[in-house]
């Protein structure tokens, strides 16, 4: 096939590498440079840097939906598929309709569950033991579209978003392969979504990472698991931020109250309900990435002393 793809993150990148092997990719669309690091120079998205280096033409359209401009280069290519993996962008309505097969699209999520922007994040962050992409037809909803083709895949007790995420980006440039090779022979079939199963991944904002030491230890632990690299999981120690970076949990209260510190040797935990989180990594405000070791000898907390207080 002749092939548009659209793309940004690290996520993406697995699938346009296995077009690439496939497939002839007229374009890849991705978002515009954006500032990274200290220096805040504009750094290119994974999937300009992986077009670049397979020396594919690129478009970085600020604002699609109106850009006639770049709606002529699309209609000029007559692609037999538009491919969407993490673009980050609103197909208009004129693209939806241009190619033959439509807008197929990857998601990180056992759709109808996990619509949005962040599935892969909330999945871990709710404690689900099971996951999985989708291939689907792009509709005008929010990832609302006809679902193609779905595969599981078991969530670790330790995975993070960025483990589970790399996992998940390989199994999906598979079944998108798939889904194209079933498209071509006329075999692949559609099914709607069941809307009333729907649940929503909204992006993230930060105060999705601070710690509520008023749940369950588990609770906390699958967030800190789900919202990485950012928004992490914090807390404050003595009016100032804490990033708790590795973190365990207990499943006996200790009789602490929630946020509560206990000191053991070199260990650290901190009270929940009915339970306790055995923090392992830390960061204070200001400072380097340390164990809770060196946490401990050099901040000295106090059993009468809280987190979040």
């Amino acid at each position: 096939m002749k092939l548009v793809f659209c793309g940004t993150p690290q996520f993406a990148v697995p699938t346009l590498e296995a077009l690439i092997q496939t497939h002839e990719i007229a374009l890849v669309v991705t978002q515009p440079d954006r500032p990274k690091g200290r220096g805040l120079e504009l750094a290119p998205s994974p999937v300009k840097q992986t077009a670049e280096r397979h020396r594919l033409p690129t478009e970085q359209p600020d604002k699609i939906k109106n850009n006639a401009e770049f709606r002529a280069v699309l209609e000029s290519i007559a692609a037999d598929a538009i491919i969407v993996v993490g673009y980050g962008r609103i197909v208009p309505t004129w693209m939806l309709t241009l190619p033959r097969y439509g807008n197929i699209n990857l998601h990180g999520s056992l759709l109808p569950k996990y619509r949005g922007a962040a599935p892969i994040q909330w999945a871990i962050a709710n404690g689900e033991r099971v996951s999985g992409v989708t291939t689907m037809l792009l509709n005008e909803g929010l990832d609302t579209g006809d679902i193609l083709l779905q595969r599981e895949l078991p969530i670790e007790p330790d995975d993070t978003a960025i483990t589970y995420g790399r996992r998940l980006a390989e199994i999906g440039a598979e079944l998108m392969i798939e889904t194209l090779r079933g498209l071509e022979k006329g075999t692949a079939t559609s099914r709607p979504q069941d809307h009333s199963q729907a649940s929503l991944a909204p992006i993230l904002k930060k105060e999705d990472g601070k710690a509520d030491f008023t749940v369950p230890a588990d609770v906390i632990y699958d967030r800190l698991r789900g919202f990485q690299p950012w928004p992490g999981c914090f807390s404050s120690f003595r009016g100032k931020k804490l990033t708790i970076a590795a973190a365990n949990p207990i499943r006996e209260s200790r009789n602490l109250s929630p946020g509560e510190i206990l000191v053991e040797g070199d260990r650290m935990l901190i009270g929940c309900r009915e339970s306790a989180l055995e923090l392992l990594e830390v960061q204070p405000e200001g400072k380097r990435k340390m164990s809770v070791g060196d946490f401990v000898r050099g901040y000295r907390p106090q059993e009468s002393e809280k987190l979040g207080s």
